[in-house]
């Protein structure tokens, strides 16, 4: 009896502690995005009225790359940065890395820049956590934990989806291991981030899936053709930044210079098309996905511009993009699949997401949560096949990679080093 009441006051000074904990960083983090986004809103209704604002997308890109590279003091790392953080690197996260991802996103959104927000939200919000976690005497696993609730509360806030920033922040960090050890405090600081944030005025945008189709087998065939295009698409996106990044190195040395030309040619490519469709977060061609009424080739221009953006430099995020281009790929494609089209702009919303990130849960929870579970097998099935499809790398070089996505019998050869991704152990 005495032992079970001491693992109950046990259980209850846990709980308290990271409630303490989880409501410092969720109400920081949650009135820090909420200010955000209500700002990026207001940027982006300005550049939509003042078109010419885009011809300083180059200056703007110069401006934050100088801030970055010469007094960040390695807030250049962002996203992987923070990921490395909650991974147990004893790298330094620098506070400035909070005014120098918001105000550089939003400036860039300002101006264009085919970029997300949810970076920006996770850089702060890890960023936050970090330096919180030096108030305290703490061990090591514990402050990786304190990053990964900074990281599901701006994520959480940012889409206002706070199960699928939870589970974002347990899956991230690792290909094949998720630390469900953290999820109390991890789902705490979601719930709450999400809850400042929207005691603001801020907007999430939800989306109509409409109905679903029902089960068969030629239904089933249409969704693994889907899933190996949404699979490729993710692979595409994730190795053109790396060869924009690494074209633009080699060309360039100076990475203030990265930057201005990079601008300069997302600039030229707008002009060029006559289009601002593809610059910045692109949301109503996103909506438009939804209602059939997309352009055939939107996917693919996202694509390119949002490649071109973060490739030479520009602060943001990858997820919102991502977004785009999956629905309007899934739009794309109804064309032959002769499906509803709010039902493959869904799939396509989650499969390119998954695809990309490696975190087939987070993706698979958040469709649940952005188009109701009328379609949740669907959406699961399309979220595995996607990420089992698109190969071991990802937009975040800093995942780590602990057993490989599938595994062949007795044949299977020894992992090795990826180029973007550390192998933790070799499955035995």
């Amino acid at each position: 009896m005495e032992r079970t009441f001491a693992s109950i006051w046990n259980i209850f000074l846990y709980m308290l502690q990271w409630t303490i904990i989880c409501s410092i960083i969720s109400v920081i983090v949650g009135c820090l995005v909420a200010f955000f986004l209500i700002t990026l809103e207001k940027c982006i209704g300005i550049r939509n009225e003042h078109t010419w604002i885009v011809l300083f997308l180059p200056v703007v890109g110069g401006i934050f790359s100088y801030l970055y590279n010469y007094h960040g003091k390695g807030a250049g790392g962002g996203n992987n940065l923070v990921i490395r953080a909650a991974s147990g690197s004893d790298e330094y996260v620098p506070l400035r890395l909070v005014p120098l991802t918001m105000f550089g996103t939003i400036f860039t959104h300002l101006t264009g820049g085919s970029v997300g927000r949810e970076g920006t939200a996770t850089q702060m919000g890890g960023t936050i956590a970090y330096h919180i976690s030096r108030l305290f005497k703490i061990t090591e696993v514990e402050k990786e934990w304190i990053i990964m609730c900074g990281i599901s509360a701006g994520f959480s806030a940012v889409f206002g989806t706070p199960l699928a920033g939870t589970l974002f922040a347990l899956e991230v960090l690792v290909i094949g291991r998720m630390r469900v050890e953290a999820l109390f405090p991890v789902f705490l600081s979601g719930f709450l981030a999400n809850i400042v944030a929207e005691s603001f005025p801020v907007h999430h945008a939800h989306y109509v899936m409409g109905p679903v189709p029902e089960l068969s087998f030629m239904l089933i065939v249409k969704l693994i053709i889907c899933c190996i295009f949404f699979g490729f698409l993710g692979f595409c996106f994730e190795k053109g930044v790396q060869l924009v990044k690494g074209f633009y190195t080699k060309l360039l040395k100076n990475p203030v210079l990265v930057n201005i030309v990079g601008g300069m040619v997302v600039v030229t490519l707008a002009i060029i098309l006559h289009t601002g469709r593809y610059l910045s977060l692109s949301l109503p061609m996103l909506s438009e996905a939804f209602t059939g009424q997309a352009h055939p080739l939107d996917f693919l221009g996202k694509l390119v511009f949002t490649v071109l953006s973060l490739g030479s430099g520009f602060q943001g995020g990858e997820v919102t993009p991502l977004f785009g281009i999956g629905a309007t790929a899934g739009s794309f494609l109804n064309q032959w699949m002769d499906l509803p089209i709010g039902f493959m702009a869904a799939i396509g919303f989650v499969g390119v997401f998954a695809a990309a990130t490696n975190t087939p849960i987070t993706c698979f929870v958040m469709g649940i949560e952005l188009f109701g579970a009328q379609g949740a097998t669907y959406l699961l099935f399309v979220t595995i096949l996607s990420y089992m499809l698109s190969g071991h790398n990802g937009i975040y070089t800093s995942q780590k990679l602990i057993r490989p996505k599938y595994w062949i019998g007795q044949s299977i050869l020894p992992l090795k080093q990826k180029k973007n991704c550390h192998v933790e152990e070799k499955i035995k």
